[in-house]
This record gives structure tokens, sequence and C-alpha cells, in this order.
């Protein structure tokens, strides 16, 4: 146990986008393209370079979080789509992430500066 936590602790924090695409794909398995577009619905239709994101998958790959997995069954052998698959260690790096966003919307002090935020934002309004 203390060693799969030293391994998942070492990848925290996560980038935000990073933690997107990890999220994305704890549903199961997807293509590039298929990732990209519910990455950009997720937030809020900013466009996400394809370099950027390959580049992210790629580093992803390496670090053991992610790994490449067999298209769809009748899938034309022709098409060129890159499926990936979350692994172990990436779900739980993912879920490692989470509960420590979690315990810092949970500390007092940050929920005071979110009510905070959130009196700020009505009176804007």
């Amino acid at each position: 146990m203390t060693q799969d936590r030293d391994r998942t602790d070492r990848f925290l924090p996560l980038k935000p986008f990073v933690l997107d695409v990890l999220i994305e794909l704890a549903d199961g398995k997807k293509h590039g393209w298929a990732l990209i577009r519910d990455l950009q619905q997720r937030e809020g239709g900013e466009r996400i370079l394809p370099t950027n994101f390959y580049r992210t998958l790629r580093a992803l790959r390496a670090d053991g979080l992610i790994e490449e997995a067999k298209g769809e069954a009748g899938q034309d052998p022709a098409e060129r789509r890159q499926y990936v698959n979350l692994t172990a260690l990436g779900a739980k790096v993912a879920r490692a992430e989470v509960k420590r966003l979690e315990a810092l919307v949970v500390d007092p002090r940050a929920r005071k500066l979110l009510k905070g935020r959130l009196r700020a934002d009505a009176s804007a309004g």
C-alpha cells in the first residue's frame, strides 16, 4: 500500500488538463478525436490544439497512466484511430488527485473563501 501511495504521489498535483483526460477515460477507452470532442464540451467549447493533446497523451502513456487499447469490433482497419485506455495506475492517480482536491474544498478555510466568492458573484450580477 505504501509503495502504491509513493508511486501515485509523485504525479501530484496533476495539471487540470491531465486530470480532465484521466476523468474522461474513467468511463472506458476512447479514440483521440472522441476524447478531444468530449474534452472540448467539458471545457465549454474551448479549442484544444491537437499537437498539445497528442503530446499529453504520449507523456501519459510514457508514465504508465494510459495505454493503447484495441479498436472497436468491426472497425475498418484502414481507419487510423488510436484508442487509449486508463491503466490501473492511471485510475489510482486520478482518484488520489480528486481526493486531494476534495480535501481542499472541505477545508473550512476554503469553504469560507468559496462562500465569500459566491456572495461577491451574486452582488455583481
